[in-house]
């Protein structure tokens, strides 16, 4: 029985009581004191097995993964064998649930960043930044120009950031350790660097409906300008010892091949679509926050397969120092958040000489000034600012492409829905189309080249 006739059976109002249940192969129940409670064993697991023939069949099926060092977390893959050709490939999702879409609905807007940012944790200030757009487009508000600048930096020390862990893990699982503890080293600096901008390594928060939590520290300029200084001698590194070297050539060429059509059909984005050629990045293809003002490339390739993908990567590196130089350039002293006082919180809260709370000047600022102020202050940091009822959809080109926010809202001060298109779950459909018909050992170059993170595709 399939699902959809599972659930036509429960819709026509077929027989619900526990005989019946019992009488139903794919499910056992049992009365609780909250209801009757049904156990799904793992059926789908025999039905896969179930037309193999043990003495006359040659196939073979195995699991790899949930825990597995070349599954990117918690993936698991069902293969179908013949001899070290894969003849079918299934992904099975779901090991890392943790409701955060259906969580933000019972926060405030302004707490919801807080969930997000631990999705696609590789990239959290790519989901703050396409949530907090979706936010100010209901509010109908426009961000400060300094925070929009400041936004595109942090962007693009992500983007850096991911990308240094998809050639350390993904030259990890093919036996370049080299690649790993250079791409690891990197991205130390790039954590240590958002650590001095945002005051944490991940699960930032930092970037907030109607700008950012707070203003940069007063060193940052000098921070970044060494930074920049510090990958640029870095990166030719790779191609010195990745790029030009033939042993990663020939594992990665002519492997995980997915050209442009398939790509468009299964919806595939971000590095995966432009290596077969389409060069859409929507940072050039629907601007937001500023991009539109910087002067970058979008590097493409026709080969289509895990070698494109790594050069496109690397070049993505270099196109994201340079639009780096340009926010230093284009800034300007002014906010970070706007001036409505209804929303602004908490962007003017200050912090006191030991790091955590409010100073004394600020808390005397606020109690001094009058009884509704504080009243005003107290509601807004408990029960949250109110958003207009509507419903937006608002993407942001993340580093595995593009990541989508569609959120609704009934004019209160929580979101009714907050639905995710996550880039790494969509993209994991090209799994089966890459591998099948290939070697195992090519399947493992094909799943790091997709570079997926499993919190963006339970979530």
């Amino acid at each position: 029985m399939t699902s959809s006739d599972r659930i036509a059976e429960h819709s026509t109002g077929t027989d619900t009581t526990a005989e019946g249940a019992d009488s139903r192969p794919y499910a056992d129940s049992r009365e609780t004191t909250e209801g009757r409670v049904y156990t799904v064993s793992g059926g789908d697991w025999e039905d896969f097995l179930s037309d193999l023939d043990p003495e006359h069949d040659e196939r073979m099926v195995i699991n790899m993964g949930p825990q597995h060092p070349s599954t990117h977390g918690v993936l698991r893959l069902v293969l179908e064998l013949e001899g070290e050709t894969i003849t079918n490939l299934r992904s099975v999702i779901g090991y890392l649930h943790t409701g955060i879409e259906k969580n933000c609905e019972y926060r405030t807007w302004t707490q919801g960043v807080t969930f997000v940012t631990r999705m696609d944790y590789l990239a959290p200030l790519a989901n703050e930044m396409a949530y907090c757009l979706a936010v100010e487009k209901l509010l109908e508000v426009e961000v400060p120009r300094r925070a929009q600048l400041l936004r595109v930096l942090l962007l693009e020390l992500n983007r850096l950031g991911s990308h240094f862990v998809y050639i350390a893990t993904g030259g990890m699982e093919l036996g370049a350790s080299t690649a790993m503890t250079y791409g690891f080293r990197e991205r130390e600096e790039v954590l240590h660097l958002l650590e001095h901008l945002t005051g944490l390594r991940m699960n930032h928060a930092f970037i907030r409906p109607g700008g950012l939590a707070q203003d940069m520290p007063p060193d940052f300029h000098e921070k970044v300008t060494e930074f920049c200084k510090v990958m640029d001698k870095r990166l030719p590194q790779y191609d010195k010892l990745f790029t030009g070297q033939p042993i990663w050539r020939n594992r990665l060429k002519g492997v995980g091949y997915l050209p442009v059509d398939a790509c468009l059909s299964l919806g595939i984005t971000g590095p995966v679509l432009r290596s077969a050629g389409l060069a859409w990045d929507l940072r050039k293809i629907e601007p937001y926050s500023c991009y539109d003002e910087f002067d970058f490339d979008i590097p493409t390739s026709n080969e289509a397969d895990c070698w494109a993908r790594y050069l496109i990567r690397v070049e993505e590196m270099h196109q994201s120092l340079r639009i780096i130089r340009q926010v230093l350039k284009k800034l300007e002293p002014g906010p970070v958040m706007v001036e409505d006082k209804k929303i602004a919180w908490p962007a003017q809260l200050s912090i006191s000489s030991d790091g955590m709370g409010n100073s004394l000047e600020h808390v005397r600022k606020i109690m001094g000034q009058s009884m509704e102020s504080l009243i005003h202050h107290f509601k807004l940091v408990t029960e949250g600012f109110r958003v207009p009822p509507g419903q937006v959809y608002v993407p942001v080109e993340s580093p595995r492409g593009e990541l989508g926010y569609h959120m609704v809202s009934d004019g209160g001060t929580r979101p009714m829905r907050v639905h995710v298109r996550e880039p790494s779950f969509v993209n994991l459909q090209s799994m089966p189309a890459m591998s099948e018909g290939g070697l195992v050992a090519d399947m493992i170059a094909a799943v790091a080249s997709i570079d997926p993170v499993m919190g963006g595709v339970d979530r």
